[in-house]
């Protein structure tokens, strides 16, 4: 009997211990616990739940660590103002200056902190998010904020205004980590430690020499791996791309783009490195440097956000209405000159005139919108300059030809079933095709020569030191209005008039 009780047990230790089976609301409870990574998260909701919930301070501020900054900033914006407040006093300067470098409209938030704790947040930001931040209040309460930062908070914010918003030192930032090239591993190690408690961005560590001057940069991941008997100096590129502060951005932006690295450290005159400009500053610039070639584009002097009061959107779109409505006169100067000649004697040419100056338009936008981004590679050669304008000629003869054709085809037919012409001097099939013919004849070389204007106007703006982009779309579409006009009644009085003799012909 033991033998077989020893055996029995010796079987059950095998099989591992017995598992009771699971309730059903055990189940339940784990399937609540999965994680479905198919479905948004309701992040801010969840950030307001909490702060709502009533649990003690110390618990929410732990629990809020686990959220991403944005988020909480979302939330933020959603609160009444005494949960706010609640936050300012219990999160501290400098935990919650990470979220006010995502909250929008601040000025009313300041306004609920007071300058004084405004202060503190702005010290522990990174110097371009406080500017920033200080561009959007009022000039009175930014002098009460600025005179209540430390020293050092102001100087970083009065070496970034120094400079004009066009020059690449206006989005420098100041928290970078900075160490002189005669350091040991070590020595390099240490003050890489001490300068981050302060300066987050760390995975470039920039390197001067004895006089001060840059002189390279160390990836974080290089210097880690270094052994402490190993030399610095062979871990330096002494190579690494930079920019100086009062480059214009639109001209060293295709140039930091061209590198992948996370930031660029940005140089005074005599070489000293005076910040850095991050990826996410890149990134803005860019953002920007599109929405204000966009709003050119579109005939704006800048460009527009979807709070701007009435009174700005009206003062960045009336000096391009002005200029662009003196062109038109000129525009109906020109029509107004074959008024006698074409349009009194067959006024069916005037039905049509909309198609050709439209297609006319259209196509110098699209060589435009071509020309400008090539124009952006400061890199492209005279000849490849060349290149692109023979390029877009020969897309405008291309597209000119199919439209032109289909122009013809089309037109033709209209006028035969839906035009009763009187007096006809020729059969209303030659009537309605040869119409339609000189129609199609202008609307090819109409889209010729506005490939060619789109083209070559941006860059004859370029060689002269304008900006291609105010070449816009309303601009080149009124020009090459002018273009289609002279061509369009041109060609009728000297083909349909002159040539076939229709101005005779009354259209009903």
């Amino acid at each position: 009997m033991e033998n077989e009780k020893e055996k029995k047990t010796e079987e059950i230790e095998e099989l591992g211990p017995v598992k009771e089976p699971e309730t059903e609301e055990k189940e339940e409870e784990k399937e609540e616990e999965e994680v479905d990574f198919t479905s948004e998260q309701d992040y801010v909701g969840e950030i307001i739940g909490l702060i709502r919930s009533g649990i003690p301070d110390e618990e929410l501020v732990k629990k809020l660590s686990d959220y991403h900054e944005n988020d909480i900033a979302g939330a933020f914006e959603q609160l009444e103002p005494e949960e706010r407040q609640h936050l300012y006093n219990i999160l501290g300067a400098e935990q919650f200056s990470e979220i006010f470098a995502y909250v929008e409209n601040v000025e009313q938030y300041i306004e609920e902190m007071g300058v004084k704790t405004a202060a503190k947040v702005l010290e522990n930001m990174d110097s371009d998010d406080a500017v920033d931040i200080l561009d959007e209040i009022d000039d009175e309460t930014e002098k009460k904020i600025v005179s209540l930062m430390d020293e050092e908070s102001s100087q970083d914010i009065q070496l970034i205004r120094s400079y004009d918003d066009d020059e690449i030192g206006s989005r420098l930032t100041t928290n970078f980590i900075l160490i002189k090239n005669d350091l040991t591993i070590k020595q390099a190690m240490s003050s890489l430690i001490e300068q981050a408690g302060e300066n987050d961005n760390i995975s470039t560590i920039y390197v001067e020499d004895e006089d001060e001057r840059f002189y390279g940069a160390i990836a974080l991941n290089d210097l880690i791996r270094a052994r402490v008997q190993d030399e610095l100096e062979p871990l330096i590129s002494t190579s690494y791309p930079y920019v100086t502060d009062h480059e214009k951005i639109s001209d060293c932006l295709e140039r930091i783009r061209e590198y992948t690295e996370d930031s660029f450290p940005v140089l005074s005159e005599d070489g000293k490195v005076l910040g850095i400009i991050t990826a996410q500053d890149i990134v803005e610039v860019v953002d920007e440097e599109f929405g204000e070639d966009y709003a050119k584009l579109a005939g704006l002097t800048a460009e527009e956000d979807l709070n701007e009061p009435i009174k700005a959107s009206i003062k960045k779109r009336i000096p391009w209405l002005i200029t662009l409505l003196f062109l038109g006169l000129i525009v109906s100067s020109a029509i107004g000159i074959f008024e006698d000649k074409v349009v009194a004697l067959l006024p069916i040419i005037a039905v049509f005139q909309s198609m050709v100056f439209d297609m006319a338009g259209n196509t110098g936008t699209q060589s435009l919108a071509v020309t400008i981004r090539v124009l952006m590679d400061e890199g492209v050669d005279r000849k490849q300059k060349a290149k692109l304008v023979f390029k877009e000629v020969r897309v405008g003869f291309c597209n000119g030809l199919i439209l032109g054709s289909a122009a013809f085809v089309v037109v033709g037919l209209y006028i035969l079933a839906f035009k009763r012409p009187e007096m006809l001097n020729m059969p209303l099939a030659q009537y309605a095709f040869t119409i339609s013919g000189c129609i199609a004849f202008s609307l090819f070389i109409a889209m010729i020569i506005a490939s060619l204007v789109g083209t070559t106007i941006p860059m004859v703006l370029h060689k002269i030191g304008i900006d291609p982009a105010v070449a816009s779309g309303p601009m080149i579409t009124t020009v090459n209005d002018l273009i289609a006009t002279m061509v369009y009644y041109g060609l009728a009085l000297a083909l349909l008039i002159n040539a076939f003799h229709m101005g005779t012909t009354v259209a009903v």
